[in-house]
C-alpha cells in the first residue's frame, strides 16, 4: 500500500488523470470496487440538510443486483415475471425476521409497508430498508425491478455530511468511470438540501477497495458536460 501511495500526489487531480491513477493503483487480486467519498457542506442532523436520493448510473455498477419485493396478490407474480430474485408476500417478511438476507435491494408495495415497518431494526442498520425517497416504495415493482438491475444505486449522507458511492470496478475504463462519476456529481447537486448554506461541495476523493484516495478537483467535475463525457 506505501508503494501504490507513493504515487499518489496530495493534490486535487483533474477527473479523468485521477480516474486513471486510481485504476493503476487497484492491484488487489479480487475485482475492486471504484468508490466515491464526497464531504458536503450539510448537517443532516437538521430535518432540511439530509441528502437522502438515488443515481442512475449510466453504464451500470460492473455488480450482480439481487432485488426482493414484498407485494401482494397480482404484484407478487409481475415481480417474478419482471427478474426478481425474491418475491412475496408476509411469508418473505417472516424469511427476513429469520435472518434471510440473500438480496441487495429490497423494494415494497405501498399496502405492504405496514408489515414492512417491523422489520426496521433488521433493515435500517444495512440500509434495505424501502423507501420512497429511495424509489423502493412502489406500486411500479417491474420498473423498480429493471432500473436497479440496470445500475441505478440509493445513497445518502452519513452523519458528518459525507457521501460514500460505489460507482464502478477496477476493470471500467477511465471514460466509463467518469461518465458515471459525473452523472453521481449532477444528482448531488439536483438534490441539493434546501437547509445547505455556504460551499456545498468541500472535497471529493476516489479510491478503489484497497488503494489509496486519490483528490478530485470538484470543479473541474462541475464544469464538464455530461455529453462530453460519454
Amino acid at each position: 500500500m506505501q508503494g501504490l501511495q507513493a504515487k499518489v500526489e496530495d493534490r486535487p487531480y483533474s477527473p479523468l488523470e485521477a480516474l486513471s491513477l486510481v485504476k493503476e493503483t487497484a492491484t488487489a487480486k479480487f475485482p475492486e470496487s471504484i468508490e466515491a467519498h464526497i464531504r458536503l457542506g450539510i448537517d443532516p442532523k437538521y430535518n432540511d440538510q439530509v441528502l437522502r436520493t438515488t443515481v442512475a448510473l449510466p453504464k451500470g455498477t460492473g455488480q450482480v443486483i439481487r432485488v426482493a419485493v414484498i407485494a401482494r396478490g397480482e404484484k407478487v407474480a409481475e415481480a417474478n415475471n419482471a427478474g426478481a430474485n425474491i418475491a412475496g408476500s408476509e411469508e418473505l417478511i417472516d424469511d427476513i425476521q429469520k435472518g434471510m438476507m440473500d438480496f441487495d435491494i429490497l423494494v415494497a408495495t405501498p399496502d405492504m409497508m405496514p408489515q414492512v415497518a417491523k422489520l426496521g431494526r433488521l433493515l435500517g442498520p444495512r440500509g434495505l430498508m424501502p423507501s420512497p425517497k429511495g424509489g423502493t416504495v412502489t406500486f411500479d415493482v417491474a420498473q423498480a425491478i429493471s432500473e436497479f438491475k440496470a445500475g441505478k444505486l440509493e445513497f445518502r449522507a452519513d452523519k458528518s455530511g459525507i457521501v460514500h458511492v460505489m460507482f464502478g470496478k477496477a476493470s471500467f475504463s477511465p471514460q466509463d468511470l467518469l461518465v458515471n462519476l459525473k452523472a453521481l456529481q449532477e444528482t448531488i447537486d439536483r438534490n441539493r438540501p434546501s437547509g445547505a448554506k455556504g460551499r456545498y461541495w468541500r472535497t471529493m476523493y476516489v479510491s478503489a477497495t484497497m488503494g489509496p484516495s486519490v483528490q478530485v478537483d470538484i470543479s473541474a467535475l462541475r464544469d464538464m458536460k455530461l455529453g462530453d463525457v460519454a
